[in-house]
């Protein structure tokens, strides 16, 4: 396997301990961890940092239980690993080592077919807990962390550009202008001068955004358009007038 690969103990050590891998894209972590679970009698494989070959590496050695490392559980694509060893070794148990978990990192963990989620900050204790029920094809989750896993893959939130994407699609685009107006600050004076419209005109925009977004306040409005990266597919608009120059 070269130099990508660290071989961490052997399979002889008890009859009683689980034929384990250990994969993180941290080495270090990775093999303190392997290393942890072989002095409490586990037979570890080996510890490695994710790369092409590692399916290729799990399906080969098939042990009981893969301990599969990630920083970024709700990142497109983290779990194909998991899907490909499923696909290749079903009988092979994996168990995800994650950081503080959201219900979409953990569906998505299971959606590819894991067997656990775990903290990266969990005693060693809990990894073993997790690992002995994973091989007896339990679910190794917390079952708060499970319902809500649950409940996403049965009713999925959007990802922040398509419900952006969305919203954009649901306002005209001079409805798109006020908003962005108005996440600028601007009242209903200053949205009015800097369109070129009545006051009036500008206070019913304003509300048919609202009610198409389904908020109401202009703070509400312009938290969800924040938050949902539509001001940033928007653009920018051009600045109002100074008062100056405008007469309501």
């Amino acid at each position: 396997m070269g130099d990508q690969w660290g071989s961490v103990g052997d399979w002889g050590v008890g009859s009683m301990g689980v034929r384990l891998m250990v994969v993180d894209d941290h080495r270090l972590l990775a093999e303190a961890l392997a290393s942890a679970l072989k002095l409490r009698g586990h037979r570890v494989l080996a510890a490695a940092a994710p790369a092409a070959g590692a399916a290729e590496l799990v399906i080969t050695r098939a042990p009981e239980v893969c301990l599969l490392g990630t920083a970024t559980p709700a990142e497109p694509g983290t779990f194909d690993p998991v899907v490909k060893i499923k696909r290749e070794r079903p009988q092979v148990a994996v168990v995800v080592l994650g950081p503080v978990p959201n219900p979409r990192g953990i569906a998505a963990a299971f959606a590819a077919g894991a067997s656990g989620y775990v903290r990266h900050d969990e005693r060693i204790e809990g990894v073993e807990r997790a690992i002995m029920k994973a091989r007896a094809g339990e679910a190794a989750v917390a079952p708060t962390l499970l319902q809500g896993a649950f409940s996403e893959l049965l009713n999925p939130a959007a990802q922040p550009d398509d419900e952006g994407q969305r919203l954009l699609q649901m306002l005209t685009p001079r409805e798109v202008e006020v908003l962005v107006r108005v996440a600028d600050g601007e009242d209903t004076r200053l949205i009015a001068a800097g369109m070129g419209i009545a006051p009036s005109t500008a206070r019913t925009h304003v509300q048919r955004v609202l009610m198409k977004l389904g908020v109401g306040s202009r703070l509400e409005a312009a938290a969800l358009a924040a938050r949902t990266g539509l001001l940033d597919r928007a653009g920018p608009v051009p600045s109002a007038p100074s008062d100056s120059g405008t007469t309501a």
